[in-house]
């Protein structure tokens, strides 16, 4: 019985000593630095753009937004259904219509 307790330990410390063969050395972390367009610039407008300005910037820039090829109303409507159900944007359901007006009228099809 020692002897089986012997030949157990001595198989569990060759184990542990040798697993710092198995070990791979951990990859090096870089810094990464990103220069990011200034995000200070609202949609034009005035009032028309309150609801884009209000809902919109916490997430995307407007250079962004307005940088996108014109697309019809009912992809506008879509996005913006998107950032509302899928990425949980918290815009408010009145806020809606009038964003999707704006886009329309900025970035709309003919």
């Amino acid at each position: 019985m020692r002897g089986t307790i012997i030949v157990i330990g001595a198989f569990a410390a060759a184990l542990l000593f040798s697993t710092s063969a198995w070990v791979q050395q951990l990859p090096a972390i870089k810094s990464t630095t990103v220069d990011l367009p200034a995000g200070d610039r609202m949609f034009p407008g005035g009032s028309s753009a309150d609801a884009i300005n209000n809902n919109c910037l916490a997430c995307h820039s407007a250079d962004m937004v307005l940088n996108q090829p014109a697309l019809p109303r009912a992809t506008w409507e879509a996005e913006v259904r998107k950032m509302i159900n899928v990425y949980r944007a918290p815009i408010d359901e009145s806020d809606v219509a009038s964003i999707v007006a704006y886009l329309v009228k900025t970035k709309g099809e003919d």
